[in-house]
């Protein structure tokens, strides 16, 4: 029995649907970049390579414990080793519905809530619930790589609107205008931004928001980052900067980057009773309900402090200076310091052509591959967010490891005639 072993999407196969092996649908689906580079460096970690990897976008610092332990007393109880309601359990739904309000100052209810199996999950049965075959979804890029799968697989169209560092990678509205076509359903938006770090100020959101309002289109909102941000930078809710949009926004959620939760598998979906019932009645089939001693471990994050995530937000801008700092040293790197999350998205376009040790890369999947196998760093080329020519590293790694893994860039990269 063979496997692939390519990232690359499969080409579908031409045989009659009797002998098909992969639908088309699923062939059609390329595999998660981050996540094939952070489990190739891994695997040479294993082997015995020193490889440095900034390719998943995962803290690593571990969980905070009161919340380990709210999970242990969770695995204690017999009512947790059962079914649960499947659109999540009532106090999670009401945890999220105060520490929305809390945080971003949307006010909704339960019934606006849907708990899921992560982000993705999230983003996956939003755009299944809204979207028919055809109807197309504005995608900022700059994308997290899930985003374009999702809206395929719901039967959607993704069009990519590209910014660049010249703009700090942020879309305007009349970008998006332009993009519009009478098959325009929705807007994905987010903010603070994977893979680029970039944060809308308010009255960006709220130029786009109108747009959005006016255009009689949907929006869907990622705020899984919004703790993240820096040099007093802070994160603003479209439906809270536009108030008028709240019934055709759905926002995205989760504990996995605030918490150090990545693990534990807990999203949300909030947004228009009607929707969320609908996403609800597609997740009662696709996987009932979240695990309950994971939604018992995110009841207890969603009503503890934010001091852990003070903690890591310190720790986060630190790395993000000194990577930053140090990738501007590399000469054809151009650097833009992000205001949020933990990723850094620099241009490597002075790079590309040129040869280094005897090697020459034309793309930045080439670019990667060369210093992984040269440098034994892992980083994630821009061809999986849409905009070849970058390269995407996160700082949420030690750092010690953040320094010796740029160090080891510069040095290869210096090379460069």
């Amino acid at each position: 029995m063979t496997a692939l072993t390519s990232s690359e999407p499969a080409v579908p196969s031409p045989l009659p649907p009797a002998e098909r092996r992969i639908s088309r649908r699923i062939a059609s689906i390329a595999e998660s970049a981050t996540l094939a580079v952070d489990a190739k460096a891994k695997a040479l970690k294993a082997a015995g390579k020193p490889v440095i990897g900034f390719g998943a976008g995962e803290p690593d610092f571990p969980t905070p414990d009161y919340i380990v332990e709210a999970a242990v007393a969770a695995c204690r109880n017999p009512a947790m080793h059962r079914y649960t309601p499947a659109g999540g359990l009532p106090a999670l739904k009401e945890a999220i519905v105060a520490k929305t309000a809390r945080d971003s100052g949307l006010q909704i209810t339960p019934a606006n809530v849907l708990v899921t199996n992560g982000g993705k999950q999230a983003v996956y049965e939003a755009f299944a619930t809204m979207l028919d075959p055809g109807d197309e979804v504005l995608l900022p890029a700059p994308y997290w790589t899930t985003y374009p799968e999702a809206i395929r697989l719901a039967g959607g169209v993704p069009v990519p609107v590209v910014a660049d560092e010249q703009s700090g990678y942020l879309v305007s509205a009349a970008q998006l205008e332009a993009a519009r076509t009478p098959r325009t359903k929705a807007l994905l938006f987010c903010s603070p931004s994977n893979p680029t770090g970039a944060v809308y100020p308010a009255e960006q959101i709220e130029e786009i928001g109108r747009w959005v309002l006016d255009a009689g289109l949907w929006a869907l909102t990622d705020e899984i980052y919004e703790h993240l941000t820096y040099d007093g930078v802070s994160s603003r809710s479209m439906p809270v900067v536009v108030p008028e949009l709240a019934d055709r926004c759905i926002v995205v959620n989760g504990v996995a980057k605030t918490y150090a939760m990545t693990g534990w598998r807990v999203g949300w979906v909030a947004g228009p009773a009607d929707v969320v019932k609908a996403a609800t009645n597609l997740q009662s089939h696709a996987t009932s309900n979240v695990a309950n001693v994971s939604q018992a471990a995110a009841v207890a994050a969603l009503t503890g402090d934010l001091s852990a995530v003070a903690t890591m937000r310190a720790a986060f801008d630190r790395r993000r200076r000194t990577i930053v700092g140090m990738l501007r040293e590399i000469p054809g790197v151009a650097c833009p310091e992000p205001q949020g999350a933990f990723y850094v998205y620099p241009s490597v376009k002075g790079l590309l052509g040129r040869p280094i040790r005897g090697r020459t890369a034309q793309s930045s999947v080439e670019l990667a591959e060369l210093i992984l196998e040269e440098a034994e760093v892992a980083v994630v080329p821009g061809e999986a967010f849409g905009t070849p020519g970058y390269l995407r590293l996160s700082y949420a790694l030690g750092d010690d490891d953040l320094v010796e893994g740029v160090g080891r860039m510069q040095r290869l990269l210096g090379d460069a005639g």
